[in-house]
């Protein structure tokens, strides 16, 4: 059903991935990242202060033929009782070094830093199944940095909360993936057209909070929120990952289109380092000479 509708649609792509695209439609500014894990954490039940925060989220590395590369899931998903095992342990090491990593409300994975850090890292989907020697932190401190991600991985291996991760078939997490570092903003309450954010991350419920919009958590189905949100001019929703893979999801935003409780969709699709948009209207969705494609024909 997704590939129909991106048939009817009209699409461009944005060479960026979908996180960064959301910043920029937030009016934030990379310097010389998005501070994503400020924003994040400040909802996160973190006291996040005039300090600087990066997401060190917990990852998988692959060993390739003479490389590694980042696996998906990313994050992965941690147990709060591994989480806090893995991270005493981290903080423990990296005290004489000024590094502080925090777990969130959410589970998410933080480091805190007195002082900003002359580095630039990369999203996570911009390194994702490539070798990773190309995404590592650039910038003046970069070495240190790097050697301080090679000890995360020695002290991972073999952490007794891997082992009992491996014992019931989990992946291990064997490394962090830093990124979205930043102090949090002065101002976020620039108004950026959306009357509601739904979703379901701490991150969006930040920028709704900061500009204005209303927060909702995606907690009915999707056909109930559309049905309530038809009076709204405009309307953000985060779709979680197992509704991507469902068709009666894209169903429900035709029929949606069909019934015109929506007046114009816009998806916007990670396609790991860039994102497809397409912007599909009810009258677009009687183009019948637009045949339906693969996915991999849009995804490519």
């Amino acid at each position: 059903m997704l590939a129909y509708l991106l048939s009817k649609a009209n699409i461009s792509y944005v060479d960026m991935p979908l996180e960064a695209l959301v910043c920029e439609q937030h009016h934030l500014t990379p310097v010389p990242d998005y501070p994503i894990a400020a924003i994040a954490a400040a909802e996160d039940g973190l006291d996040v202060g005039g300090a600087y925060w990066l997401r060190a989220d917990p990852v998988h590395l692959v060993l390739q033929r003479d490389s590694f590369s980042l696996s998906e899931p990313c994050p992965l998903s941690v147990s709060r009782e591994h989480g806090q095992a893995m991270i005493l342990s981290l903080n423990q090491h990296f005290e004489q070094d000024g590094l502080k990593f925090c777990i969130g409300n959410s589970d998410a994975w933080y480091l805190y830093l007195a002082q900003p850090p002359q580095i630039k890292t990369a999203l996570p989907a911009m390194a994702m199944g490539k070798n990773i020697a190309h995404f590592m932190p650039q910038g003046a401190d970069a070495s240190p940095w790097v050697a301080y991600l090679n000890e995360v991985q020695m002290l991972l291996h073999g952490h007794a909360a891997n082992v009992a991760r491996e014992q019931v078939g989990d992946i291990v997490v064997n490394s962090v993936w830093l990124s979205g570092g930043g102090v949090m903003p002065e101002r976020l309450n620039i108004q950026v057209g959306f009357d509601y954010i739904v979703a379901h991350h701490v991150f969006y419920q930040e920028l709704a909070r900061r500009s204005g919009a209303v927060y909702q958590e995606m907690s009915t189905t999707l056909q109930d929120t559309i049905s309530k949100l038809t009076q709204q001019s405009s309307v953000r929703l985060q779709l979680a990952q197992e509704m991507l893979l469902e068709d009666d999801t894209f169903q429900t935003l035709v029929d949606g289109l069909q019934t015109r409780k929506i007046t114009q969709l816009v998806i916007n699709l990670a396609c790991y380092e860039k994102t497809l948009v397409a912007k599909v209207k009810p009258i677009d969705l009687y183009k019948f000479w637009r045949k339906s494609k693969p996915m991999s024909v849009y995804l490519a």
